[in-house]
């Protein structure tokens, strides 16, 4: 068993760290706000440390999950980040979604000192969290990426090795993409149905099983349709993630037409007062008829 720290306790790192906990390995949490570590403490045991660096004196791997490159900047490279008392052979694994950019700078600067480093953002939102079921997409070298997949192994149901260094960022990007898509056709498709009053049940049956079918019609059809939204990853974060990806796509010269428009329409939901909103509730900004 691995001694690991694990850094950011919120909906997708609190699951993940008991997951960990529960297959045996010996943990030290930090979390900003001491009170959620605390409480992540007393339902699954290990130690509550002061800072990142703290709790990584003497990890073999230390983990993070936590909002964004700000974030993640300040736990691995500022003055009491995890990066000052890391060990030279230890390994780094970060689960947040940022820039491709911080993620190759993070692997340097953890090059320079002796850290192995793998990017590894995450999909499959709380629920594969608390259920050991997300699906992971990693830069970085292959045999820091083969030691990763030992603990990630824990709650991830596919890790899949995409490339090197910023490889797994960028990949995230290509699922935020794709998912923003999705939702904007899905919302604009329920809003017809209800429009042509279809029992709404009985469409979501003819339409699951064809070509049509996605994880977000599986699991957001029927929430999308009572306007049930207060669940699941907030607008918000989404919004974050496009940024991202619109910005790296400056950067490569790549279009993304769609993408533009539908985080706009997630603006209009911000302003509707659905910032923490899961992201299903872009079919807001779809006019009833």
């Amino acid at each position: 068993m691995a001694k690991i720290a694990f850094i950011g306790l919120g909906v997708m790192g609190g699951p993940v760290a008991g997951h960990l906990a529960k297959a045996g390995h010996e943990l030290s949490v930090y979390n900003r706000s001491i009170a959620k570590a605390k409480a992540w403490n007393e339902a699954h045991g290990g130690t509550v440390a002061i800072s990142p660096a703290h709790a990584a004196q003497g990890a073999d791997i230390v983990i993070s999950c936590v909002g964004n490159d700000d974030d993640l900047s300040a736990v691995t490279m500022g003055k009491d980040g995890a990066f000052r008392s890391m060990a030279s052979g230890s390994l780094f694994i970060d689960h947040t979604t940022v820039s491709a950019r911080i993620a190759r700078q993070l692997f340097v600067e953890g090059e320079s000192r002796g850290i192995h480093c793998v990017d590894a953002p995450v999909s499959g939102g709380q629920a594969g969290a608390e259920n050991g079921r997300l699906s992971i997409m990693c830069g970085g070298t292959e045999p820091a990426v083969n030691a990763a997949r030992i603990v990630m192994g824990c709650y991830a149901a596919r890790i899949v090795h995409v490339g090197a260094a910023g490889a797994g960022q960028t990949t995230k990007m290509v699922n935020q993409i794709c998912i923003a898509g999705v939702l904007q056709g899905l919302s604009e498709g329920l809003r017809f149905a209800q429009a042509a009053e279809l029992d709404m049940d009985k469409v979501f049956e003819a339409i699951a099983g064809g070509a049509a079918q996605s994880w977000q019609m599986e699991n957001r059809w029927k929430t999308m349709a009572q306007d049930s939204f207060d669940f699941g990853f907030a607008v918000d974060w989404m919004r974050k993630d496009l940024g991202l990806a619109l910005e790296e796509a400056r950067t490569s010269g790549a279009t993304l037409p769609v993408t533009a428009m539908v985080d706009q329409f997630y603006a209009d939901v911000q302003a509707l007062g659905g910032g923490r909103q899961d992201t299903s509730s872009l079919v807001r900004r779809v006019t009833r008829a």
